[in-house]
């Protein structure tokens, strides 16, 4: 690798460099302890010195030095550290193998040697050879790859390093590296951690030992940050067998979140194809740099915290400050923009957040700079309301961005304004938008005079208005109490709106929280739910979009329609709301509607129980909008086939148990006891199991907090009822305690009568149990547990997700395995590794391949034997580390066969139940199972005409059958032989209707490539030349019974002698016949009469019977086999040589420099 030429100060640096090749000019060194042979001391001592003092990533084992005749000074132009002392150099080059600072050697050998010469002024010789250096280090600086990180020259010499010691193919990117140490047990092992985009490798070299290890991320079970003996904060990798520590003195914090990055964006891209839709930057996963992993979590903390698209792009965050009218004061915080949002949020957790949607924006204006407003800015809204920001750095440059995103929202959405009334302003409940009518201020979109009428005549059948106006039930409390607390809390949340603003743009404070944890009134609890959810923005930008789903989707029926009419009835069935046509039409709408624009998530059990809750409080498609909202926003990869999103965030739950309630913790042990119960919680949002009274005030919080509303709640649930549970004495009792507290649950200021939910358990009210008031239970949980952050719950969640997809895995693992250990004689322990490298095998192909049309991605979806299959290249790579029938350069052509066999369906794709099968006769079958697999592989459909090993010298006769048998038997035995050979096909004769029926016969063409496979077995054999011998005789015999069937085929009867046939001049008793390889047979076409080529055959019972005659070949095929030592290999191996095989298959030319 080149490097700028820079001056390196020589201190008694020969003792730790060795001069290679030099001239007048360079001077090519190697460093110490690096390729020494005989590892001397010295040596040994340098490259201690290196891991320990952490001097290896600044200094390659080799060197080139620019040496200017006459001068003490060198210049070493592949070089990198560093060295103080006296003599200067030139440092211009480094190289992490011979062979690669060879090369660098050479160019300037070939290039500068002769140019230098010509110079005589020492200081143009320097500059001239700095110059071509700096120009090859631009040169090779057009990486993308080394363009995009901090510091290129390092990263392009770590890079270089990596690929030298690991050997990856050139599609495993180098993402980031750090100095680190690696703990096996109390021992540390200094050296280099590598991130790629598929691995964790480490790189160690120390006192002449060299440590490499390989951790594909897919492999990591678990990553947390702990402490051992010596120190307080290493990062611990999980894998299935091992665990393994890493410390470092600085980034720490750095390294986990990118190593919890890379972790998750792997895990999606390999193991989910449901729900995890990655941002498209990195969907190419070669695309991923360490800068692209920072802007990805920064990306969706924006997304989370404030609860936007998950299309949504962020583009700048901005340090700012916002002009409060509410505080009379500016609030600092950060300034976030994206596609379609400014967003604010205050530096002190809670103070203030604003969204701004772009389409709600009017104009963006600069303001004059002045010392007590600098770089501020203007942007109005359309409900005549202004936010001014400023300390805004590169002020002129962020507004014109904004105003160009401001131009294409308006393009795609235009507007007008409406001067004609401020009703909306000055109405104490601001206004919402319906089907066809979308106003928000001042402003309405434009439509067509007759848009509204065509809208309606599109979607007569939709709700005007929320089901609860309409089945409003009377209450049973007198008009003064709770319908007047009813009336205080509008007039306080219209006072707030008055202060703070009623549309989504609203300033959010801690002061709207506390409303939202009192309740909120049910004349504005579905409007408040579309601005605080932004599902109100969706509503407006899709105008008449519900109203095309509901037609589009109703009167279709399938499986999705099929549940949704089942879960129709179930869904708040004590509501009158839900007891008629009405409300059930209703949610059937939403339901289909929602499955025909979404079909991967299509529709999942208990999202029947949140529409309802919608409807009640909402207008239809107002509804529609918040299901979207809640299913696609706030609980990603909640409702779909695995529910993955639902069980992180119960993980999460249980670490959030451990942390704020330890001493319940450690007295329920294993918390798992509570996820069939909180399960629900998160589905429904607590909706089915508490009564709905006091479930919507939960739904209140969740619409303002999100998902950590559900968090908090669920531990204020545990704490209220943690004296109860640790007198538990079983999970049953447990169980009990928190559904009966859960159904006590009550909302004293609720306006209406108490209606129940749809309980998870039903409670025993023989002892009674004293209610708790939601409010009560909701203001615990903030002031109790409202700690928490959203950054540190995606944090969690990212770090459980890891966990789930592999707990997931093993589940696909032990179900697999369930079902193939009872129908093969493999070990289980020996069948779990098996899997594992049949796993291996899949993901391998993933990370460097372009995967063949016929290869899917990993699809959870199927059944578990499903999951994983592999294509023919695949398999033949596994094929080559554990069949034991390896046959030199045959084996590609047997695994070839094999696949075809297996390929029931011929869709280019196997299972691991398939090659379980196979290998398991191979190694453990009877000699007639073995020979009847061999039998399989060399007919249709494992042999093909097209077969590589079957081409034109073995599709003709090559055989002459009139050869004579070659036996080590006295020539007077010769016709007794025959006559057992009469008699042998006689007996085989009778099973003939048989063997047609199970296998097709063989002819002389497929016998000749059976034969071929079993030489091929026999290579290397410790018998192998009495294999040979028998071979020999088995083939002739098999070639002249195959001639006696043709014969007595020809004639018409089976009883025809062919006594005389048979007779031959019998060999000496010395004489030798080996079959040694096709070529070596007579190549006599006339040896057979024309067209008898295609009646020639035999079967499997003669191959079977020919076979039994020699001890050798039975001692063979009867040998016991052990997968053991071959599963040991493959697990060391398989690695290496997929990775050599890809090298050979990228660069033909070295395959031809080798040969």
């Amino acid at each position: 690798m080149w490097l700028k030429p820079e001056e390196v100060l020589l201190k008694n640096a020969l003792k730790l460099w060795v001069t290679q090749k030099s001239n007048c000019y360079f001077v090519l060194q190697r460093r110490r302890g690096h390729g020494d042979g005989g590892g001397r001391l010295t040596g040994r001592l340098v490259g201690a010195l290196d891991a320990v003092l952490d001097s290896n990533a600044r200094v390659a084992p080799f060197r080139i030095l620019l040496q200017v005749p006459g001068s003490q000074v060198y210049s070493p132009v592949a070089c990198g550290e560093l060295l103080s002392g006296s003599d200067v150099y030139w440092a211009v080059a480094t190289g992490a193998t011979l062979e690669e600072i060879s090369q660098h050697w050479d160019w300037l050998e070939q290039n500068l040697l002769h140019t230098l010469s010509v110079f005589d002024n020492k200081e143009d010789i320097a500059s001239f050879v700095k110059g071509k250096v700096k120009a090859l280090i631009a040169e090779e600086t057009s990486s993308k790859l080394a363009e995009q990180e901090e510091e290129p020259e390092k990263f392009r010499e770590a890079l270089v390093k990596f690929e030298a010691r690991f050997n990856f193919p050139e599609a495993e990117k180098l993402v980031t590296f750090y100095s680190c140490c690696c703990w096996k047990g109390r021992v540390p092992r200094q050296g280099w951690l590598y991130l790629s985009i598929n691995h964790l490798c480490f790189y160690s070299f120390f006192l002449g030992k060299e440590l490499k290890l390989v951790v594909p991320w897919v492999d990591i079970q678990k990553l947390e940050r702990t402490s051992n003996v010596f120190l307080t904060d290493t990062i611990r990798i999980t894998t299935q067998n091992k665990e393994r520590d890493f410390s470092m003195f600085l980034n720490l914090e750095e390294v986990f979140k990118i190593m919890e990055q890379l972790a998750d964006v792997t895990l999606r891209r390999l193991l989910d194809n449901e729900g995890f839709d990655l941002d498209p930057d990195l969907q190419e996963p070669s695309q991923i740099t360490k800068r692209d992993l920072e802007a990805r979590a920064q990306n969706e903390f924006f997304r989370a915290f404030f609860r936007l698209p998950r299309e949504e792009k962020l583009h700048a965050v901005l340090d700012c400050a916002l002009w409060t009218p509410f505080s009379r004061c500016h609030t600092a915080g950060r300034m976030f923009t994206s596609d379609s949002y400014i967003c604010f949020a205050s530096r002190e957790d809670g103070c203030c957040t604003v969204v701004l949607p772009l389409r709600e924006v009017v104009s963006i204006e600069k303001m004059e700079d002045t010392s007590l407003l600098p770089s501020p800015i203007i942007v109005s809204i359309r409900s005549k309301m202004a936010f001014q920001f400023i300390e805004l750095k590169d002020r002129d440059a962020l507004v014109e961005r904004l105003l160009v995103r401001l131009k294409q929202v308006h393009a795609s959405h235009p507007a007008r304004y409406d001067t004609s009334t401020d009703e909306d302003v000055a109405s104490p409940v601001f206004h919402s938008s319906m089907c066809s009518d979308h106003k928000f201020g001042d402003l309405e979109l434009v439509s067509s005079p007759n848009s509204k009428e065509s809208e309606r005549e599109k979607c007569p059948l939709l709700n005007p208005e929320a089901l609860l106006a309409a089945f409003q039930q009377s209450g049973s409390q007198s008009p003064d109490s709770p319908l007047s607390r009813e009336q205080i809390k509008i007039s306080l949340w219209n006072d707030h709106f008055a202060e703070y603003g009623r549309t989504v743009c609203m300033f959010r404070t801690e002061k709207i929280r506390k409303l939202v944890a009192m309740g909120i009134p049910e004349s504005l609890r579905g409007r408040l739910w579309l601005l605080f959810s932004d599902a109100v923005t969706d509503l407006a930008s899709h105008p008449g979009y519900y109203g095309q789903l509901v037609e589009a989707s109703m009167g279709k029926r399938c499986l999705v329609t099929e549940e949704i009419e089942r879960d129709l009835h179930r869904s708040l069935p004590e509501h009158p709301a839900f007891q008629n046509e009405t409300g059930i039409a209703a949610l059937r709408r939403v339901l289909t509607a929602y499955a025909h624009r979404n079909p991967k998530i299509g529709y999942c059990q208990s999202m029947n129980i949140l529409t309802s809750v919608l409807l009640l409080y909402a207008k239809e498609e107002e509804a529609f909008w918040l299901l979207v909202a809640v299913c696609e926003r706030m609980l990603p990869d909640y409702f779909n086939h695995r529910v993955i999103g639902a069980q992180v965030d119960q993980s999460v739950f249980e670490e959030l148990i451990r942390e704020q309630l330890p001493a319940l913790a450690e007295h329920l042990g294993d918390l798992a006891a509570l996820a069939s119960v909180s399960l629900s919680w998160f589905l429904t949002l607590f909706l089915s199991i508490m009564p709905l009274a006091s479930a919507v005030n939960v739904v209140d919080c969740f619409f303002y907090d999100g998902i950590k509303a559900i968090f908090q709640l669920g531990l204020a649930v545990l704490d209220a009822n943690a004296e109860g549970l640790c007198g538990c004495r079983d999970d049953g009792q447990a169980l009990t305690v928190l559904s009966r507290f859960l159904d006590h649950i009550r909302n004293e200021e609720s306006p209406g009568p108490p209606v129940g939910g749809h309980h998870a358990f039903s409670s025993d009210d023989r002892e009674p149990c004293p209610g708790t008031d939601i409010a009560d239970l909701i203001r615990d949980a903030y002031e109790k547990f409202g700690a928490q952050s959203v950054e540190q719950i995606e944090h969690l969640r990212c770090r459980h997700r890891i966990r789930v997809l592999q707990g997931h895995e093993d589940t696909t693992k032990q179900n697999v395995l369930r079902v193939v250990i009872p129908e093969v004689s493999i070990p289980p322990e020996d069948l779990e590794e098996l899997y594992d490298l049949f796993k291996r095998e899949h993901m391998m192909s993933r990370y460097w391949e372009q995967p063949s049309p016929a290869v899917q991605r990993h699809d959870p979806g199927r059944p578990y034997a499903e999951q994983y299959r592999i294509d023919p290249q695949q398999f033949a790579h596994l094929f080559k580390l554990v069949s034991p029938w390896t046959c030199g350069d045959h084996t590609e052509v047997l695994a070839e066969r094999t696949f075809r066999l297996l390929d029931d369906n011929m869709d280019r794709l196997i299972e691991f139940r398939g090659v379980v099968s196979c290998l398991d006769i191979m190694y453990n079958g009877e000699m007639n199972e073995k020979i009847k697999l061999l039998y399989r592989l060399h007919v249709p459909p494992a042999l093909t005409e097209n077969d590589p090993d079957s081409q034109s010298p073995l599709k003709n006769p090559l055989l002459s059958t009139s050869r004579p048998l070659v036996l080590g038997i006295a020539n007077g035995d010769t016709a007794d032989y025959q006559k057992q050979l009469k008699q042998m096909i006689k007996d085989l004769a009778k099973e003939k209707d048989k063997t047609e029926k199970e296998l097709p016969k063989m002819s002389q063409r497929e016998f000749i490539q059976f034969c071929k496979t079993l030489y091929s077995m026999f290579h290397e054999d410790p018998e192998e030349n009495d294999l040979y011998q028998a071979i020999a005789t088995v083939t002739t015999l098999l070639l002249q019974i195959g001639e006696v069937g043709q014969r007595s085929s020809s004639s018409g009867s089976c009883s025809h002698d062919g006594g005389e046939d048979l007779q031959a001049s019998a060999p000496s008793p010395g004489q030798d016949s080996v079959f040694a390889d096709s070529d070596k047979f007579p190549q006599d076409s006339q040896a057979l009469p024309q067209g008898a080529e295609g009646a020639w055959s035999v079967s499997l019972e003669h191959i079977l019977a020919s076979l039994l005659t020699e001890q050798s070949l039975v001692n063979f095929f009867e040998k016991p086999l052990d997968i053991k030592p071959k599963l040991e290999n493959a697990k060391i191996n398989q690695y290496s040589l997929k990775t050599c095989e890809m090298s050979r298959q990228s660069q033909p030319e070295l395959k031809l420099n080798v040969l």
